[in-house]
């Protein structure tokens, strides 16, 4: 079992929140977590729901039933949030 410490930001304020600044969170887990369990470390720290989160690096949208190691994000990571 391996920590990973991941960096998550929303890179944008929310729409209809104008004075909102965008949010940065770190999170600890493991590597053989799935998206959906770091989801639901997010939400513990933002107050977001978890099924409102969509988690992504460029063009790819992380699915929720797949481990992070099988998309190769390791530690120090920084993922997209919106």
């Amino acid at each position: 079992m391996t920590g990973l410490g991941v960096k998550v930001c929303s890179p944008l304020p929310p729409p209809r929140v104008p004075d909102a600044m965008p949010i940065a969170v770190r999170v600890k887990c493991d590597s053989e977590d799935t998206v959906g369990d770091l989801k639901k470390l997010i939400a513990a720290q933002t107050g977001t729901n978890a099924s409102k989160i969509q988690l992504k690096k460029w063009y790819t949208i992380y699915k929720d039933h797949i481990t992070l190691s099988d998309y190769e994000i390791h530690d120090g990571m920084s993922l997209e949030m919106y």
